[in-house]
């Protein structure tokens, strides 16, 4: 029985995060990202529970700032994005569920030490009972985002990038996708972020199921906006891709953008970057006017759930967003 990814908005057991701990990256917001996390995590336990890892010794401080909704558990990790370290879930329609933990290298070495963050998925997969199935490709959750149907979308930005897997041909990439996640058929588009020094464009800045053939897109009105022109490239190969099932893809468009500051210099805050708890949306916002336009297209693509902004300026000041400090636990298929 083959096992597949489910899509994100397929049922949740629950949520993993981690709590903010590399000094180096955060300097002097460090507070503020914990008490962003911490809002994030209470936002995402109105609907669903959340796990939050915490390395050993910060235990307490994660509990009295994330409050009774979240539970805490101490192990070793280096960073705070199980999105990307994290194990990434496949099931089966047999009542089977598994972990595939990917090799991981600090988006290509950028943050050191992170042996730690490539040891996390198997210590939490062991202490939910999840069958472990490894695999020596390099990758980050959120390099990919899928339907559950067997499609995959991703950016040659990131996973052609040579720091990587750089022995690696696309082909052999696209094929181990197919053979770990469950996917047929894996769309290609040519651009992530060009902001996007710390992931290396990532496609949960640009592109997201949010349904069967449907995706939601960033496409800036700004001639100006960094992503203008890359987005329309990416744009076109969404609108001549088919999915697994041989559908053309519905797009819905996010015009709006922001930017705003933290410590000294300027970030944009991506409303892409939201995750799907169950029957939630939560959405990163930046606290501008731009923000109530987003969360209007957002609310009207997904009627059935509801959409929480949550002000995120410092996640994004320290490389991500919402979808990115969360990993989905689904919930197993019923036996």
């Amino acid at each position: 029985m083959t096992m597949r990814m489910p899509a994100e908005w397929a049922e949740h057991e629950g949520t993993l995060m981690a709590w903010p701990t590399r000094a180096d990256l955060w300097g002097a917001v460090l507070e503020s990202a914990k008490d962003e996390y911490a809002e994030v995590a209470r936002a995402v336990a109105r609907f669903e529970p959340v796990l939050m890892v915490a390395p050993p010794g910060s235990g307490e401080e994660a509990r009295a700032r994330c409050g009774d909704t979240v539970e805490v558990v101490e192990l070793p990790i280096d960073d705070s994005w199980f999105r990307d370290s994290g194990p990434i879930f496949v099931t089966d329609t047999e009542g089977r569920r598994a972990g595939v933990d990917f090799r991981f290298n600090a988006w290509g070495g950028k943050h050191t030490p992170w042996d730690a963050d490539d040891r996390i998925s198997a210590l939490l997969l062991e202490r939910l009972g999840v069958e472990r199935v490894e695999s020596s490709l390099i990758l980050e959750g959120g390099s990919i985002t899928v339907d559950g149907e067997g499609t995959l979308i991703t950016t040659e930005q990131c996973l052609l990038h040579p720091n990587r897997n750089p022995d690696w041909t696309r082909e052999q990439i696209e094929e181990e996708l197919k053979a770990r996640l469950g996917v047929t058929t894996v769309i290609w588009l040519p651009y992530g972020g060009a902001e996007d020094y710390e992931t290396d464009g990532h496609v949960d800045g640009c592109c997201a199921f949010i349904a069967p053939a449907t995706v939601i897109a960033q496409l800036p009105e700004d001639p100006e906006h960094p992503d203008y022109d890359r987005c329309r490239a990416n744009l076109e190969v969404l609108q001549t891709a088919v999915d697994a099932r041989g559908r053309k893809l519905r797009i819905i468009p996010v015009p709006q953008s922001n930017r705003v500051e933290v410590d000294g210099g300027e970030v944009e805050v991506g409303y892409l970057n939201f995750y799907l708890p169950n029957g939630g949306v939560v959405v990163p916002v930046a606290g501008v006017p731009a923000d109530a336009g987003a969360l209007a297209v957002l609310a009207e693509a997904m009627p059935d759930r509801e959409v929480v902004g949550v002000r995120t300026p410092t996640i994004a000041h320290g490389g991500g967003g919402i979808h990115c400090i969360t990993q989905q636990i689904p919930k197993a298929a019923a036996a």
